[in-house]
């Protein structure tokens, strides 16, 4: 089973048939627990259950259940999409447990979509929740957010305390696993994007040190529009890791539908668009009609979405 995914919303959807959540900066995962044991599914149905080995207690009071919600790493307080990076990769144990100790993990559980063997993805949303509330999840590395009745109150609490945005969901909505619904719809404060890797440069001075990539957005013809040159954030490790991945995709043309600007592509290693990676920036500017990303910076690669997750969220 793949999550049930929201849709962009221009403004907070009123009235009393929505509620509201703190929408969080993490990884959306899947958790299904059968016979007290836990395997955890990315967005893209990857198992990534290695990578949080924190989340394995999530079996011991339940020993089937299917829980839908975001995984979050905390700096200063704030959920830090950034921090989270470093563990979104991790298979061996032994590293992935030292981690979880420096570096933990929470589980913000938002849905349930399985209890005790029964699907309950055709119920509303007010019946899961009830639900979800009375098996108590709450220790040090899961919880269940509250919800709210006004939305137009949690977006500004939530900008004000530098969180992400909101999702709002419609009362009566039932589970619609794999799609994007208009019940579920997101309002982000946040500056950063998702972008597809197309390119990279070498370091100044280096042939085969990543410093920089190029990355790209969808054009809306299903295929990919060049948005700018990242290279804040790439130094030492980050840029080793995504180097690495990179390698085996190299291909010998630029995989963006429209020109990329000599001084960009001059030396430039090209890939095939695999690899999503998420950067923050101070908006669009420059290029022709502000097309590119403002002093873009590198967060982290995105093992939780596909190219193909890019270009369904660009077709609505």
């Amino acid at each position: 089973m793949k999550p049930m995914l929201a849709t962009l919303a221009e403004r907070v959807p009123t009235g009393p048939e929505w509620v509201h959540e703190v929408k969080w900066d993490g990884m959306r995962v899947l958790a299904d627990v059968r016979a007290g044991r836990v395997t955890l599914y990315a967005r893209s149905g990857n198992d990534v259950t290695a990578s949080y080995p924190e989340l394995g207690g999530l079996g011991e009071d339940y020993d089937d259940m299917l829980l839908d919600g975001e995984v979050v790493a905390l700096d200063g307080g704030r959920p830090s999409f950034a921090a989270l990076a470093d563990r979104m990769h991790v298979k061996d144990s032994r590293k992935a447990a030292r981690l979880a100790t420096v570096r933990p993990v929470t589980f913000m559980v938002f849905d349930l979509l399985r209890l005790f063997g029964q699907d309950v993805t055709g119920q509303p949303w007010t019946a899961r929740r009830a639900l979800l509330e009375k098996l108590d999840l709450d220790s040090r590395h899961w919880q269940v957010p509250p919800v709210f009745d006004d939305g137009a109150q949690l977006l500004a609490a939530t900008a004000d305390q530098g969180l992400e945005g909101i999702v709002s969901k419609r009362r009566t909505a039932t589970y619609a696993a794999g799609r994007r619904s208009p019940d579920w719809r997101k309002k982000a404060h946040r500056t950063s994007l998702s972008v597809v890797v197309g390119g990279w440069r070498p370091e100044t001075g280096s042939t085969s040190r990543l410093g920089s990539v190029l990355v790209g957005i969808p054009d809306g013809d299903g295929g990919w529009r060049y948005a700018g040159r990242v290279g804040s954030g790439l130094v030492g490790g980050a840029g080793k890791r995504l180097s690495e991945i990179l390698e085996p995709l190299r291909v010998s043309a630029s995989p963006f539908a429209d020109e990329v600007p000599r001084e960009d592509s001059v030396g430039t290693t090209w890939v095939r668009p695999r690899i999503v990676v998420e950067v923050k920036s101070l908006g669009w500017g420059g290029g022709a009609g502000g097309s590119r990303l403002r002093q873009p910076a590198y967060l982290g690669v995105r093992a939780d979405l596909t190219p193909e997750d890019l270009q369904e969220t660009s077709d609505g």
